[in-house]
């Protein structure tokens, strides 16, 4: 293959996304057609890019190419390098799957209004992101991310004609422009000390100056922001909770990343990382993962519990980042790798798992026609395929073996017990700190979990369900199938991609990484010989079940009664109902008692629901008095045009009368 091939098939890979929308632009083209034409043409763009990106991974060869288009701001520089090929991968993955998704999920004929818009701006929002992992120069990249933002917003609001979904949007809208203000002061200050909008090397710059502090800081808010970290997450889960469920899917698996990826491209600048750097990272990834969990629980709505297990994963990639920079700045080499390794499998594993789960939950809502876990039970009976597919996927983000989840996890758990050995100070505290906390992510995650699949796949039906309700078309079974088998390969054969990793982590220091292994730090051929026993172990023991339970077939939770009703099983408020009281204070539940004033009362109904805490209790009170402070000053703009003539004179007399040199 020529030498600048993979960068080239990686461009082409972004044209042929932006073109996907296309089809459905010609009125001549049938829908249906055009949509099955968008598919194929996503399909296309996911094989090419991915075959570029793997061969840079596989090659560890960085390739630039000086874009034919000049600005006021220096050269338009693009590059691909083994960090963003890797960031590629679930890129064009996940919007591949769910393009095929979308053509049971989202047909024409049922959305007439908004389907054409919505394939367009999907295309171009791939194309963007495809561009953010490309681009060198700070002026590219920010056009890049520009795309991304406002075509997010399309696809994020497609059912515009519903004031939750508007609310959604411009939400989403306010918090990606004050990311975007952030990352002008980032390449602003960065250019104050390489003297040019071009990216510096990696490892060129030294960490240790005010200016590197500030890069950090507002590099930190601004691709936390777009991360959806707490606290400012306060977009995320009214977003993914009201955009279509495959549009949700490409924002967890996706969107998310790219504020990841953003952070860590800024890293790599640095030489010298201090401690502080680390900890500051690890700290919020602490945060996140513990607080975005504990929120998950308490959720009734299925998509906007599966947004805060978003925000938990993104805890958990911050957290092996953070044990990866305490490694850089101890010149560790094996902790480096171990908590690199964890966070950049962490941000592949998620975006697989977490699409999985979307797809699963837009199956049960295409079906159901609701989002509440309360109205719905009982689906794995006439929806088995669904069942097991969502089944595979709260496992792998419980962590548990054999899936892909656990090994990223154990990646960073490994890092975060040699770092509270071999580590000083408060390097080695928080590490040993960050630990339980891990383990008690992955606890409270696997009882979310296990309340969402029992309240919606076991017991019975809650209420009514629709006459005729079978499984999802196969275009909608296809990408689950294709997940979870990559859920399934990931997990048992960890040392058939170790290399990748491997080539993606050396993008943060170009000394002293290359000589160490996953292989030597990591017991990876052992796990896959153990993975393989419990996965024939289950399959054997999950197959005699089968066989035990469809002999003994009766009404699920029957408990001793004669005549079981839904009301005697659990609700999804009542499963949580001991850890939502546990973590109250954190919470802040709003519950409705009933009240009973005789022997015999009425009907009545008990009623719990968690708020948006951040948004609700600090955010929405805390501008809502600047604006009202800043009332005065808003009388100046009136409307009135000899009051704005009179602006305009003053300010030229000011220029006029004002010395520069």
């Amino acid at each position: 293959m020529p030498t600048f091939a993979p960068l080239f098939l990686i461009i082409l890979s972004s044209m042929i996304a932006a073109a996907s929308g296309l089809p459905l632009l010609i009125q001549s083209v049938p829908e249906v057609k055009g949509q099955k034409m968008s598919a194929m043409f996503m399909i296309a763009a996911a094989v090419t890019g991915v075959s570029g990106s793997i061969t840079v991974l596989i090659s560890r060869i960085c390739l630039t190419h000086e874009l034919s288009w000049s600005t006021p701001y220096g050269p338009m520089i693009c590059a691909v390098d083994p960090l963003s090929a890797f960031f590629m991968l679930p890129l064009l993955i996940i919007p591949a799957c769910c393009s095929v998704y979308a053509l049971g999920y989202w047909r024409s004929t049922n959305k007439p209004r908004n389907f054409r818009m919505l394939h367009f701006f999907f295309g171009l929002l791939v194309s963007g992101l495809i561009w953010i992992t490309l681009a060198r120069s700070a002026i590219l990249f920010l056009f890049a991310w520009e795309i991304m933002a406002v075509s997010a917003f399309y696809i994020i609001t497609p059912e515009d004609n519903e004031k939750e979904v508007r609310d959604s949007g411009i939400l989403y809208m306010i918090c990606t422009h004050i990311s975007t203000l952030s990352l002008f002061a980032v390449f602003a200050v960065l250019k104050t000390q390489v003297h040019t909008f071009i990216f510096p090397a990696t490892g060129s710059l030294s960490a240790d100056s005010f200016a590197a502090s500030a890069i950090f800081i507002t590099a930190f808010l601004g691709f936390g922001i777009k991360a959806g970290m707490m606290p400012f997450h306060v977009w995320l889960p009214s977003a993914h909770a009201n955009a279509p469920s495959h549009i949700s899917a490409v924002m967890s698996g996706v969107i998310l990343k790219i504020g990841i990826y953003g952070l860590f491209r800024i890293l790599t600048f640095f030489d010298n990382i201090p401690v502080w750097w680390g900890v500051t990272v690890l700290a919020a990834g602490v945060i996140s993962g513990i607080m975005g969990v504990i929120f998950a629980i308490g959720q009734h709505d299925i998509k906007r519990l599966l947004a805060y297990h978003s925000i938990e994963n993104i805890g958990i990639i911050l957290m092996g980042a953070g044990v990866g920079l305490l490694g850089l700045s101890a010149k560790k080499p094996s902790i480096v790798v171990l908590g690199m390794a964890g966070a950049l499998l962490h941000v592949l594993n998620h975006a697989i798992f977490k699409a999985l789960l979307f797809f699963g939950a837009g199956s049960v809502i295409h079906s159901l026609g609701t989002r509440e876990i309360d109205r719905m039970g009982g689906l794995q009976k006439k929806m088995p395929l669904t069942a097991f597919f969502f089944f595979t996927g709260a496992v792998a983000i419980s962590g548990l073996p054999p899936l892909n989840g656990f090994i990223s996890e154990m990646f960073i758990y490994l890092g975060l017990f040699n770092n509270a050995i071999q580590g000083q100070g408060p390097s080695a505290g928080s590490s040993a700190l960050a630990t339980p906390a891990l383990a008690l992510i992955g606890g409270l995650a696997l009882a979310c979990f296990v309340k969402v699949f029992g309240i919606i796949f076991l017991g019975e039906p809650r209420t009514q369900q629709p006459s005729g309700l079978h499984e999802v078309p196969r275009s909608m079974i296809s990408p689950m199938a294709l997940l979870c088998v990559l859920c399934i390969l990931i997990g048992i054969f960890p040392s058939g991609y170790s290399q990748l990793i491997e080539s993606a982590v050396a993008s943060f220091s170009s000394t002293f990484l290359n000589d160490v292994t996953l292989a030597s730090l990591s017991p990876l051929d052992w796990i896959s010989g153990l993975s393989i026993s419990l996965g024939i172990l289950i399959f054997l023991v999950f197959s005699f079940r089968i066989k035990r339970i469809v002999s003994t077939w009766s009404n699920t939770w029957s408990c001793g009664y004669l005549s079981p009703t839904s009301r005697m099983q659990y609700t999804a408020s009542s499963f949580a109902q001991t850890l939502n009281h546990l973590f109250k204070s954190v919470l802040l539940p709003r519950t409705h008692r009933p009240v009973i004033n005789s022997s015999f009362p009425g009907s009545s109904c008990f009623e719990y629901h968690v708020p948006e805490t951040a948004l609700e209790k600090f955010y929405f009170p805390f501008f809502s008095s600047i604006n009202d402070k800043l009332s005065i000053i808003r009388k100046l703009q009136n409307g009135k045009m000899h009051y704005y003539l009179f602006y305009m004179f003053s300010t030229l007399m000011i220029l006029l009368l004002t010395p520069f040199e």
